[in-house]
């Protein structure tokens, strides 16, 4: 288990931090899929915080 990572203050990334906490408890196989979620969730909230779109 890993620490509880800090708050950023934007709770897409926070939802996101969390999950890749969640995520490094899985065994490697299924780390996978969650990683490229989680790179996707975090390059989708970057894509509209850059576009002044918050999602």
């Amino acid at each position: 288990m890993t620490e509880p990572q800090e708050q950023t203050g934007h709770p897409r990334v926070d939802a996101a931090l969390a999950e890749l906490d969640r995520i490094a408890d899985l065994p490697p196989g299924e780390q996978v899929a969650g990683f490229a979620a989680v790179q996707q969730e975090l390059q989708g909230t970057l894509a509209s915080i850059d576009s002044g779109q918050e999602r």
